[in-house]
């Protein structure tokens, strides 16, 4: 990693046996740095640097990189933005160009502005229309109520529409500094010559004379009671998410959560998949996950099902982390669940845009990447006993947190199952 004079990050991989590389813009700038009123601002952004710079219109922009056969994209986080780009090693320069326009130049056209916002607008109500995708957003709105994670990343309809130009670029300016912002590259490369063309291509970004923006600055309240929030809407299946609070992204546990994960409902092996799908045929899709932040995380369950077994099936889900919270995890199931997820993060590494991801996202979150050695170490380390006193700890003590869509009134008395408070909408 080298660090400019202006304070942007450069860090790299060389990956000599590829002809790809990958690059990758990350920028410290996601929905939970954003105030109440302009709620979508980071992710309308990442949208308005598609659409035209200086020099290049939105199709130039697009031909530059997919005319060459390479990839250009870009997501919103809660926490970050990304744009990135994936090519033939011998476009690496043209990729950094590309994006470096797109954040530096791009010219927020008044009347581009407009039109984008009905793209969005659009996007929100694809949402709505999606609910296997609806329930994570309630989930997360049910576990941070009124706090700044449990906001939706693309914003609300009133507030897209009330973003003004003047804002936006406000926004920008705050949150697209150098030292706000990580370039990873990873593939067949060279350090110092990505260095010198990163150089060259931000010569012009500076940094203000303050820290970076804080992300997430307040500290999250978590749940005090278990509590649910239920969606009603005429859909042929029920969706359910329920989990409770997690772990922060540099949690000394972290390790430990992801291998309960992996038993839990990591794959088709799982706890969760065998007794709630292969065994009683009750869902399609059945899923745990866990998502960490800067501060906190959380940890679900997803499932998808016949809105007449959704009491059923949350019986199994909570008696799933019952089970665990009570005895953790047998050695064998330990060990086997080491292999898998070992497996999966060495498999994740074998193309350019995973090793690039690995790298920007971990210095723009950490400040530090963990190399695959050093993540294979401290999962070999992690012991049953750790395991069972972190499964206790989450599953036994922490309040649960539901989120249901679906068509399901009258179908079921959730505070029978422990949720002390409902809300509907």
């Amino acid at each position: 990693m080298t660090t400019l004079p202006g304070g942007l990050r450069v860090i790299t991989e060389e990956i000599p046996h590829v002809r790809s590389a990958s690059v990758g813009v990350w920028v410290g700038a996601g929905s939970c740095g954003e105030e109440p009123a302009v709620m979508g601002v980071s992710h309308f952004i990442e949208h308005m640097l598609f659409k035209g710079t200086a020099t290049r219109s939105a199709r130039q922009i697009a031909q530059a990189i997919d005319g060459r056969g390479g990839s250009l994209n870009a997501f919103t986080s809660k926490e970050h933005t990304c744009f990135y780009a994936k090519v033939l090693d011998e476009h690496l320069p043209i990729a950094v160009d590309v994006l470096s326009d797109m954040v530096l130049h791009s010219l927020f056209d008044p009347a581009e502005i407009d039109k984008e916002k009905g793209v969005i607008l659009e996007e929100i109500k694809m949402y709505e229309d999606v609910p296997d995708d609806l329930v994570h957003d309630l989930f997360t709105a049910a576990m941070w109520p009124g706090q700044a994670l449990g906001r939706p990343i693309v914003g609300t309809a009133a507030t897209v529409q009330g973003l003004a130009r003047d804002t936006i670029l406000a926004y920008r300016d705050a949150h697209y500094t150098a030292n706000n912002i990580v370039v990873a590259a990873a593939g067949h490369l060279s350090h110092q010559q990505v260095v010198h063309e990163v150089g060259q291509a931000f010569a012009e970004l500076t940094t203000p004379g303050t820290d970076a923006p804080v992300i997430c600055g307040d500290e999250p309240v978590l749940p005090a009671k278990s509590r649910a929030r239920v969606r009603e809407k005429e859909t042929e299946q029920a969706h359910l998410v329920v989990g409770m609070s997690g772990l922060h992204h540099d949690h000394e546990e972290i390790y430990a959560l992801h291998l309960i994960n992996t038993v839990l409902g990591g794959g088709a092996s799982s706890r969760l998949f065998q007794e709630i799908r292969e065994e009683r045929g009750l869902a399609y899709s059945v899923y745990s996950y866990q998502t960490s932040f800067r501060r906190t995380g959380d940890f679900g369950v997803y499932a998808g099902v016949s809105p007449a077994v959704v009491h059923q099936v949350l019986e199994l889900v909570l008696a799933a982390y019952r089970q665990m919270g009570l005895r953790g995890i047998e050695r064998e199931e330990l060990a086997e669940a080491k292999d898998q997820l070992k497996g999966q993060i060495m498999l994740s590494l074998e193309s350019t845009s995973g090793r690039m991801t690995r790298l920007g996202r971990g210095e723009l979150t950490l400040g530090r990447v963990l190399s695959p050695d050093d993540i294979i170490d401290r999962i070999n380390s992690v012991t049953t006993d750790e395991v069972a006193a972190l499964a206790g700890r989450l599953f036994l003590q922490q309040p649960k947190v539901l989120s249901l869509v679906g068509p399901v009134a009258g179908r079921l008395d959730l505070k029978s199952l422990g949720f002390e408070e409902v809300s509907h909408g």
